[in-house]
C-alpha cells in the first residue's frame, strides 16, 4: 500500500543525506539559507511510536508521551527489571530501539539484527526475552495487529467492518482499501488470501510483482500514512507564514528572515503540535532548531 509518505526525485534525494560518517555533517551545512535569511528545522518527536499507542488505546503509553515521561526508560526498566534511575545509556538505547522498531510485530531475530547495525549485540535468548516483554507490556498494540490480520480477511470476503480508536478505521472491501479518518483510502489490490506451510496468509499486487501483507505490517502502513496526514496539514500551517522547501521522513525545513527568527520557531513549534480533529487526544510534539546552514540546526 501507498502510505503518501514524501520521497526524493531527480536523483536528488536529500532524505538519504548520510547521518554517521566523516561527511556526514558537511553535506547538511553545505545547503544555506540566501542572504538575511535562516534555515528553521523542527523534527516531529516519535510521532509514529505516538500515533500508534493512540490508534491501540494503549493509553498508558499515550499518557506517557503526553506528560513528557521519558518512554525509553520506561521501556528498558521493564526489559531490565530496573529502577529507571539505574538505566545506562546502552540500557536506553535498547529501550528506544524497542519502542520505535518492534511496534509492527519484529520478531526477535530481526530486532538482534537491527540492534547489531547500531553495534549493540545481544544473544538470540535477550532478544526473544526483550520482544516478549514489550508484546506483554503494551499488549493493546499486539491486539491492534491482531485486528488488522482479521481486516485482510474481511476484504477479501467483502465484508466491512471498522478498527482502531473508536472504529478509525474503516473498510472498503469493493477497493481492496482500509479508509483512514483523514479520507485517504490505502489500496490492497489484488488481495487474496494464500495458504502455505503456515496456514492462511495474504499478499497483493503492486507494480513489482506480489508483496506479503500481514496485520502487523499493516499497522505499519496506516501509522505511517497517518502520522503523513498529520504533518501534511502541519505543514500547511506553516506555510500559511513561511517558506517551506524541504520535508525529510518527519521534519519540516523553512526559511524566515533573520530578524523574525525567534518568532518564526514559536510558530512552526505551535504548528507542529497541532492536530486534526480525528486524532483528538494524540499527544503530538516536536523538537526545532535554526541556523544559517542545514547543518547547524
Amino acid at each position: 500500500a501507498h502510505t503518501g509518505r514524501w520521497g526524493g526525485s531527480d536523483n536528488l534525494n536529500l532524505q538519504n543525506l548520510p547521518s554517521r560518517g566523516d561527511n556526514a555533517g558537511k553535506l547538511k551545512k553545505a545547503i544555506e539559507a540566501p542572504d538575511g535569511y535562516m534555515i528553521i528545522d523542527a523534527d516531529s518527536s516519535q510521532i509514529e511510536a505516538r500515533v500508534l499507542a493512540w490508534l491501540a488505546e494503549q493509553d498508558d503509553l499515550t499518557e506517557a508521551f503526553k506528560n513528557g515521561e521519558d518512554v525509553y526508560k520506561i521501556m528498558a526498566s521493564a526489559i531490565y527489571s530496573k529502577a529507571q534511575e539505574e538505566i545506562t545509556k546502552e540500557d536506553r538505547f535498547v529501550g528506544k530501539t524497542t519502542i520505535l522498531g518492534a511496534g509492527y510485530g519484529m520478531g526477535a531475530q530481526k530486532f538482534r539484527a537491527q540492534l547489531k547495525t547500531f553495534g549493540v549485540e545481544i544473544t538470540e535468548g535477550e532478544a526473544r526475552h526483550i520482544i516478549s516483554v514489550y508484546r506483554d507490556t503494551y499488549p493493546y498494540i499486539g491486539a491492534l495487529w491482531r485486528q488488522a490480520g482479521q481486516a485482510l480477511e474481511a476484504l477479501t470476503k467483502d465484508s466491512t467492518t471498522s478498527l482502531g480508536r473508536d472504529g478509525v478505521l474503516s473498510l472498503v472491501p469493493a477497493e481492496r482499501s482500509i479508509r483512514l479518518p483523514s479520507g485517504l483510502l490505502l489500496r490492497y489490490d489484488g488481495l487474496i488470501p494464500v495458504r502455505d506451510e503456515k496456514g492462511i496468509q495474504y499478499q497483493y499486487k503492486t507494480r513489482y510483482g506480489w508483496n506479503k501483507i500481514y496485520g502487523g505490517k499493516v499497522i505499519e502502513n496506516v501509522c505511517q500514512a497517518l502520522a503523513r496526514c498529520i504533518i501534511g496539514e502541519q505543514m500547511i500551517r506553516i506555510a500559511k507564514r513561511y517558506d517551506v522547501v524541504l520535508t525529510v521522513h518527519d521534519a519540516i525545513a523553512c526559511i524566515v528572515k533573520e530578524e523574525e527568527v525567534k518568532e518564526a520557531q514559536a510558530y512552526v513549534e505551535e504548528c507542529m503540535r497541532w492536530t486534526p480533529e480525528w486524532a483528538t487526544g494524540l499527544p503530538v510534539n516536536c523538537e526545532s532548531g535554526f541556523g544559517k546552514s542545514y547543518g547547524d540546526c
